[in-house]
């Protein structure tokens, strides 16, 4: 049966970001978690060992899959910032296009820093992405 390897933890959010390398890459990290979590509205927990997410929903898939995941997050890699937004969500491409520099893979938005992007977008990314996953996936 699968299991879930990113799920929400205790560690310290503060602790992970501490241990980054890059002191830009920290200064941005200590950066969104401010942005996330006002805009959010949810205190930063560790997913995993590298992921800070904000919140969380429970999902069942057609397929049976389920689990939990956080509504949305980051996570200061050492190549890149990757943030977590829904995927799925149509309007994120709308915002995408004001968001400033950034690429994209299946689910994850990349950023080289913080300085790189439009702060509004990222708000507006942030309060569009809970609002989509709330819609998607209600609480029972």
């Amino acid at each position: 049966m699968y299991e879930q390897k990113t799920t929400e933890t205790d560690a310290s959010v503060i602790e992970f970001i501490e241990a980054v390398d890059s002191p830009k890459k920290r200064e941005d990290a200590y950066r969104l978690l401010e942005i996330f979590t006002e805009t959010a509205g949810f205190k930063a927990k560790m997913w995993g060992p590298s992921i800070i997410g904000f919140g969380s929903y429970h999902y069942v898939y057609k397929t049976g899959h389920e689990g939990d995941a956080p509504l949305v997050g980051f996570s200061p890699r050492k190549a890149k910032i990757s943030l977590y937004f829904a995927p799925g969500d149509e309007e994120r491409e709308t915002l995408l296009a004001k968001f400033g520099k950034h690429t994209t893979g299946k689910a994850c938005v990349y950023i080289n820093k913080v300085d790189d992007i439009d702060i509004e977008v990222l708000k507006q990314l942030i309060t569009q992405s809970i609002q989509f996953l709330r819609k998607t996936y209600p609480e029972n």
